[in-house]
């Protein structure tokens, strides 16, 4: 991964080109010259038996045409293999203009996906690094009018549109959150302040409910949320760490890892009682066998204080501490040294934590479909186990990834991410035995297939009926 400064300074802002010139310009001129950084991409999430196209919108933070999209703009469960045909769309321009994309990764820390536009289609973009606010790192204030950009759909040629609200609330989530009183910008689209100074990105759904009644059951609520515009927003100070975070890989990697299977915020009286004033803590519930957290002398039930000596601070909800925890951790790279401060038994002790490099993912996982049966599965990895309170050495069986409906395993009663721990009577060992078992099963002409199935902690038989 490309590392520089996480930090935004006012003297790469000067080197991105910032002018504060453009302060007396009219709205519709900041606007305009402002669509150039805001882009539209599409693309496909290729499934087992068809695929879906996507549109989501994104902001170049570079000169080499890089693009970030929020982290909801892909679902968690598409692999990068699975994501194909991106296309770049400018705002206002024909549908049958646009430049090719390719998918480079998502990262970790910033959570944002990376998606770079081809030389050939970078002409007139511009990073939005150009539109910085003398001081990067400022924070609007409470009451402050705003703007940002929405756009249409893609059979309006994605037009763009000005919205504008005040803002209603900053707030530490841990993300750095603004909510405006009503909708400010479409979702990762660009928000600014009067001065056309880059403030902030639209982000999904914050403040945006809204309650009715469901016409398919009297008395029963729905919430809906806004998909197209968002009165939430990251500030622009959670933007700038992407510039030096652009994935080397489609998976991130490397990720450091910790160790910690749950960890709980003090209550302020527990806080008060450990004389932690302002600041606060985390007790630690549970350590995972062998990670970097056991193997650095942690224990459960002890209290993280301070993270290299800087306490952590008191954030509303106290839920959002761990989440402040772990996306510091993700800041690092595997193999480094952090410091814990932690309270055992009242008194304070210094512990080094080395971080490991995270195990596999399910992205990461092997997979595949077998169109008989109608299932896919995949390599179980080590999430799965901890997921399940297991032990997260024991990396049996497989994983349903993916259920076709009314086939032999559907009509079986198989579901996605049951747990597949034995084919027939065999015990599955490994992913690729399990290939073996099902494709033997397929050519065997058997007219059912047994498997022992774990689903919630319970275990079960299930039949599949094998069409002949």
């Amino acid at each position: 991964m490309k590392h520089s400064s996480a930090k935004y300074s006012p003297t790469l802002a000067a080197i991105c080109g910032f002018v504060n010139a453009v302060a007396a310009a009219p709205v519709a001129d900041l606007l305009e010259e402002r669509l150039s950084s805001v882009v539209v991409v599409e693309f496909a999430i290729e499934h087992e038996l068809d695929r879906t196209v996507n549109y989501t919108n994104g902001i170049v933070i570079d000169d080499d045409g890089t693009v970030i999209l929020e982290s909801s703009a892909i679902s968690d469960r598409a692999t990068p293999d699975q994501l194909v045909d991106f296309k770049i769309y400018r705002p206002g321009n024909p549908t049958t203009q646009y430049a090719t994309a390719d998918y480079v990764g998502q990262d970790g820390y910033t959570t944002w996906h990376f998606v770079k536009v081809r030389p050939e289609g970078r002409n007139g973009l511009r990073p939005i690094t150009d539109f910085a606010a003398a001081d990067p790192a400022a924070v609007p204030a409470m009451g402050e009018h705003l703007w940002g950009i929405g756009l249409r759909q893609k059979d309006e040629e994605f037009a763009p549109y000005f919205l504008s609200s005040q803002v209603s609330l900053i707030q530490r989530l841990p993300q750095l959150t603004g909510i405006a009183l009503s909708s400010i910008a479409g979702r990762g689209c660009p928000i600014f302040n009067e001065a056309g100074e880059f403030i902030g990105v639209g982000a999904s759904g914050f403040g945006q409910r809204m309650m009715i009644y469901s016409q398919r059951r009297r008395g029963e609520m729905s919430v809906l949320i806004n998909p197209d515009e968002a009165a939430g927003f990251r500030l622009a100070a959670e933007v700038y760490p992407a510039i030096g975070r652009i994935p080397d890989n489609p998976y991130g990697r490397p990720l450091p890892w910790f160790g910690i299977d749950g960890l709980d915020p003090v209550g302020p009286e527990v806080a008060e009682f450990l004389g932690l004033g302002s600041t606060t803590g985390l007790v630690i519930s549970e350590l995972l066998s062998g990670s970097p957290a056991e193997q650095g002398g942690l224990l459960p039930r002890d209290i993280i204080i301070a993270l290299d000596g800087v306490p952590f601070p008191r954030l509303k909800p106290d839920t959002v501490v761990a989440a402040h925890l772990m996306r510091e951790v993700l800041k690092r790279e595997p193999g480094g040294t952090m410091t814990l401060t932690v309270m055992r038994d009242r008194v304070e002790l210094e512990l080094p934590i080395e971080l490991g490099e995270a195990p596999r993912t399910p992205k990461e996982a092997d997979r595949n479909y077998f169109e008989e049966l109608g299932i896919t599965v995949r390599e179980t990895v080590f999430s799965d186990v901890v997921a399940r309170r297991e032990d997260p050495s024991n990396l049996i069986g497989v994983i349903a990834h993916f259920i076709k409906p009314s086939s032999p395993a559907g009509t079986a009663g198989l579901r996605v991410d049951d747990w597949v721990k034995e084919i027939d009577g065999v015990g599955v060992e490994t992913y690729e035995q399990a290939l073996e078992l099902f494709a033997e099963a397929e050519a065997s002409g058997r007219p059912e297939v047994v498997m022992l199935v774990s689903r919630g902690g319970k275990t079960s038989v299930m039949r599949v009926k094998v069409d002949s």
